[in-house]
């Protein structure tokens, strides 16, 4: 059986690319296919694999600032060749599950989200604090990208989501049915510490939609201390709101990581993610999480048992939950058992029981797997 992989694009690294990698685990004779690639801003092991990519390679500044070029996307995966391929597996979070496969081809998508750009665009434009004018610039293309988007899904055969809140979206947008299979976290990485350390933790790229200030703006308030690991955009911004509890540590080596999550008091989740792998990798080092009760931590966080929640996505509601959370009121072994059952192992028997099941469906002629 000849396997092809499809992404979106290879230019930053996060929690997509993490499935993108299991995908290559399994698969590793499998070629990837994406629109584009900065090799010099992704994981150096990439550098091995057989990445192919589109015309939009050739495009200037492309890798850089890819949002500019988001109508030309479709086109480009629409150009892909998957003439000689049995399975198709696309990882999309933007356009890719809009490839072309011969008839007797099965296609399964892994859905990080629908595209937010199109469907959930008012939100996006404000959390990625848009201004007016770039807004106006860019509405006349969301109804053509609508259009594609809606029309390419039915282009997929198989759909799983990852987490019950894209099955939803998947549902409403495409109106087709979606199997759940959580991202893998790598549990192997982290080991759990004896005690803890008084700080409080935050792990992400700093964006402005990741609420990185709903954090700094409660440990200001409660003089707490708060270390922040990650790089993005919105550094400046967020170090101007610091106050004298707040260290910012860049990006921090993958062997530093499990110490810096089993030492903290908790880790600090603030935004509305579509999953989020972080919390439930301090959760494998052994540490509770305090999350905005939004997103993919529905999935994932059990209050008084591995975290708890803030409700409202504010810097009173988030003040509220640290004042109430007890960092000995937690089993780090429970915490640590919640964990693994996300391991990669548990993802990688889920996705291919999937695929096998899909395939012998797909060759009967049954259209749409009964989940």
């Amino acid at each position: 059986m000849k396997v092809a992989i499809i992404h979106d694009w290879l230019n930053q690294n996060g929690g997509a690319e993490r499935v993108l990698e299991e995908f290559h685990a399994m698969y590793p004779d499998a070629p990837i296919y994406t629109s584009m690639y900065d090799a010099e801003r992704m994981p150096a092991a990439y550098k091995s694999w057989d990445i192919r990519t589109t015309w939009m390679q050739r495009l200037p500044m492309v890798t850089k600032k890819h949002q500019l070029f988001m109508p030309l996307f479709p086109a480009a995966f629409e150009t892909i060749d998957l003439s000689g391929y049995d399975l198709a597996i696309s990882s999309s979070s933007a356009f890719c599950h809009g490839v072309l496969t011969r008839t007797e081809a099965c296609h399964v998508c892994y859905c990080h989200t629908p595209t937010r750009f199109i469907w959930n665009y008012f939100d996006y434009a404000k959390r990625e604090r848009l201004s007016a004018w770039k807004r106006r610039l860019l509405a006349p293309y969301l109804f053509k990208l609508r259009q594609w988007d809606r029309t390419s899904a039915d282009r997929v055969d198989y759909w799983i989501a990852n987490s019950g809140l894209v099955k939803d979206r998947i549902a409403k947008y495409y109106r087709r049915t979606a199997a759940v299979i959580y991202p893998p976290v790598d549990t192997a990485r982290f080991v759990p510490e004896a005690g803890y350390d008084d700080y409080y933790l935050v792990l992400s790229r700093l964006l402005p939609y990741k609420r990185i200030d709903l954090a700094i703006e409660a440990c200001n308030r409660t003089k707490s201390r708060l270390l922040i690991a990650g790089s993005g955009r919105g550094t400046e911004q967020l170090k101007k709101l610091a106050g004298p509890t707040v260290e910012f540590l860049g990006r921090v080596p993958e062997e530093q990581l499990s110490g810096l999550y089993a030492r903290c008091k908790a880790f600090i989740f603030p935004g509305e993610e579509d999953f989020g792998l972080t919390p439930l990798e301090a959760n494998a080092a052994g540490r509770p999480t305090i999350a905005f009760k939004a997103g993919g931590t529905l999935d994932t966080v059990l209050p008084g048992v591995t975290g708890e929640y803030f409700t409202e996505p504010t810097v009173d509601s988030l003040v509220a939950a640290m004042t109430a959370f007890n960092p000995d009121a937690y089993d780090p072994a429970k915490i640590r058992a919640h964990a693994e059952t996300f391991d990669t192992k548990v993802f990688r028997a889920q996705f291919q029981d999937f695929v096998k099941r899909s395939m012998e469906a797909y060759a009967k002629g049954i259209p749409v797997y009964d989940q």
